[in-house]
Parts: C-alpha cells; structure tokens; sequence
C-alpha cells in the first residue's frame, strides 16, 4: 500500500516573523494561510490538510466577487468566463486562486510570491501578477503587481479575502467601524440592482457599533479616506480590551464585508470576511471602477492587517 502523501493541500508553506507578528504564505493561490501577533490568530485560516475553505485568504484577480452569467462584453467581443458559482450562474473571484504560484524571493520576514497567468477562454489576456507579503512591528503588509504582458488592453479588478476574528468574541458582540456611506443593493443571486446612502439605517457603521444580528454579505462603497487616501475596518471587543483593523490604500474604494453566514460547520459565523475591492461586483458588464491595463502597464496596490484598538 502507498503511504498517504503528505504534502500540504494548499502547496509549500512560506512563514515569515518579526517583532511577535507571524504569517504564513501558501504555494496554491499565493495567498494568506495563517496570520497571529503574540500567539494570538487574528486571522481566520485553515490547516495544512484542509482546502481552503470560503476563499479564506485569497487573491481575487482579475475581478473580485462576481460576474452575472460569467457574460461580459469588451473590446467589441463578448466573453464567457466558466461559471464558478454554479448554483447562481456566476463566475466568481477571478483565476487566480487555486493555481499554484512561485517563489521569487525569501527572507525572514517577507516572502514574494508569483503567477503568470496564462490567456484563456473567457478571459484572452495575458497578465503577471506578483505579491510581497511582509511584517513587521505594525502588523502584516501585502503590496500586489500585475502587468499586462499581451498587446491588448484588459479588463481589471483585484481584491483578497481574508476572515479577521478576535478569539473569544462572538461575531454578534464585535464592535464594527466601516467607513463608506453607501451600500450596493443586491437580488437573490448577489448581483448589484441600485446603490443607496447607509446614513440612519441598520447598515451605518460609520460610528464604532456592534454587528449583533446583523447578517452581512454585501459591498459598501463611496469610502470615507484618510489623509494618505486610503481607508481601514477595524473590528474590537466590547471592552476594548481587543482589537484588529485591515487597512488597504488609495487603488481600494470599495469594501466587502462578509458575516459568514452561508459557511457550515464550525465555520459559520465565526470570523468577519472584510473585502478591500478595487471595483464592487459586477464590474465586468457595468464598467464601474473597472481598471483597463495597457500593454506593458503594471497596476499597484497595497493592504495589510495591524493589531490593536
């Protein structure tokens, strides 16, 4: 009889450290496994024999979220992406994610990971895309690259989707700050239908409140920025006593935050997805935010998770 093979399911393992900050990278997707300050997981991921479940960590390119019917018209074509989400005859979050990626450079505390990916049906561009996940003393940092390496101009949008979790506080009793004052309304498959202001209703979080019962998949836009131009979510305990905040620069406006509702088993409801996405969903066939990449040009972005009130 073969012994069973032990490699991981989501590929080799890349763990970086500094300063009490851990994070481990993974070969399948190039995305987030595992991210912990002071032994403390801040980061809802998943285990070496398990695949990865909900999206948990991963990088959403070239469009995050998803496409109606996996249908989009560009360049005076139509395309027909392979639909991903079945049961809502939608192509969802890109072609990336459970592709395995290369290591390009290593150290104690960065790792730099990438993917060609290759034209296709559906979506006949070429793109290279590169991630340098890193940490250090304020928390973990993500700085993403993708180049159009074809001759034609591409549709884009990137996103990733990380769980954040406070050990020991229950969904209900996290204590949410959202900065954006509106909220794409969606229909029974999830798909954008209007958009509408989030002032005096039960979806303002732009003042720290709690989620209580809350049941939250959904995109929040019209971002309220920083100085630098960026923006952050944080969630903390009722005390205060606790806290985690994803912040992510001025190439991000929109937000999606996700209760984990729809997961079963130990998963359900037991981390907050929140979503930093360069265009809400659907971006493919209503254009807006859609990036469009010139041959030869890279678009740049950068997220990262700290801990703390």
């Amino acid at each position: 009889m073969e012994s069973p093979d032990p490699r991981p399911f989501s590929g080799a393992q890349w763990t970086i450290s500094a300063a009490g900050h851990e994070a481990v990278i993974v070969e399948v997707g190039g995305g987030l496994r595992a991210y912990r300050h002071d032994g403390v997981d801040l980061v809802d991921g998943y285990q070496t024999d398990e695949v990865c479940p909900g999206s948990t960590g991963q990088v959403l390119a070239p469009w995050p979220n998803r496409i109606r019917d996996g249908r989009y018209p560009f360049g005076g074509r139509t395309h027909q992406l392979a639909l991903t989400e079945p049961e809502r005859h939608v192509a969802i979050h890109g072609l990336v994610n459970w592709v395995p990626w290369q290591l390009l450079e290593q150290s104690a505390d960065a790792v730099t990971v990438g993917y060609d990916l290759p034209p296709q049906l559906g979506y006949p561009w070429p793109l290279r895309l590169r991630s340098r996940w890193s940490v250090d003393a304020d928390g973990l940092r993500a700085e993403h690259e993708v180049t159009n390496i074809g001759g034609e101009l591409a549709p884009f949008g990137f996103s990733v989707h990380p769980y954040l979790q406070l050990p020991g506080v229950a969904v209900d009793d996290l204590v949410l700050r959202l900065p954006t004052r509106s909220r794409v309304l969606v229909d029974g498959r999830l798909l954008p239908v209007g958009v509408t202001p989030v002032a005096g209703t039960e979806y303002d979080w732009t003042s720290p409140r709690r989620i209580g019962a809350a049941v939250l998949d959904s995109c929040f836009g019209e971002v309220i920025r920083d100085a630098d131009g960026g923006s952050s979510v944080s969630l903390s305990a009722p005390d205060g006593s606790a806290g985690v905040s994803i912040w992510a620069d001025a190439e991000f406006g929109w937000w999606q935050v996700f209760t984990g509702d729809a997961l079963t088993g130990e998963r359900h409801r037991r981390s907050v997805a929140v979503e930093p996405m360069t265009c809400p969903p659907d971006a493919f066939r209503s254009g807006k935010d859609l990036l469009t990449l010139k041959p030869g040009t890279t678009w740049r972005g950068a997220w990262g998770i700290r801990p703390g009130v």
